[in-house]
């Protein structure tokens, strides 16, 4: 049983068939990706910017339309993405430093067998000439972060005395984390960017399923019995998603 979902993460690339129209809102020019064949309308924004799904019944009057109906919520959007601080997409390269838990990792990369290693927070890549950085750092932080929930969910298992179940690292772009009464408990790894007390808000939810696998008042009074300040990181969680890095 899959819980906490959110949409996050890496985003496919932008489909051939979208057009590209433009609408002026409040005075400013806004492009936007129109897709037609759609289920029904929608409107998504992200760092590739504003992309509306149609049906093909659907006039283009109505689709600018429903953009302009939302245009004060369009404007806030762009605008919170255009001053975001921190890149998404980065590229693996000697030097690069990628957001790790309360700081930073400087990555180096050094001629190798395609093996990976960590000097304290220095992630050191030993690369062939044709490696896949992306991949070998995502290898190394998966290792890290498994390394480091465990400690996490050890800890809340502790307060609850309850026995710590098989932890795993998941991939999944929609859930932070989920846990099953016979799969134990996954943990996004992607966490491991943020912030210490984020992923161990992740954990403590996870781990309050194993006494209650709903959201129900119960539930939530056992997350709060081991992680008091829940609702701000959940608010947090919510906000910072948009921010993590793409390998």
């Amino acid at each position: 049983m899959f819980l906490e979902q959110l949409k996050l993460f890496r985003l496919p690339s932008p489909p051939a068939e979208a057009k590209t129209r433009h609408l002026l809102i409040g005075g400013r020019i806004v492009d936007y990706r129109l897709k037609n064949g759609a289920k029904r309308l929608s409107m998504t924004i992200d760092e590739r910017g504003l992309r509306i799904g149609a049906p093909h019944r659907i006039t283009l009057a109505e689709i600018d339309s429903f953009v302009q109906g939302h245009g004060d919520w369009v404007l806030k959007k762009l605008g919170e993405l255009a001053h975001a601080t921190q890149p998404r997409h980065l590229t693996i390269k000697d030097g690069v430093r990628l957001p790790l838990l309360d700081g930073e990792a400087e990555v180096r990369v050094l001629p190798g067998a395609n093996r990976v290693r960590w000097v304290a927070d220095v992630l050191v890549l030993e690369a062939r000439p044709d490696a896949d950085l992306a991949v070998l750092a995502t290898r190394a932080l998966q290792k890290r972060a498994l390394t480091h929930f465990a400690g996490s969910l050890t800890r809340f298992t502790a307060q609850l005395g309850l026995a710590a179940p098989k932890l795993a690292m998941s991939s999944a772009h929609t859930r932070w984390g989920s846990c099953s009464k016979h799969g134990g408990i996954r943990v996004n790894w992607r966490l491991i960017h943020l912030p210490t007390h984020l992923g161990d808000y992740v954990v403590a939810h996870e781990v309050a399923h194993l006494l209650e696998m709903n959201h129900s008042a119960r539930f939530w009074n056992v997350v709060s019995s081991i992680y008091p300040d829940w609702k701000l990181a959940r608010t947090e969680l919510k906000q910072r998603a948009t921010s993590l890095p793409i390998l």
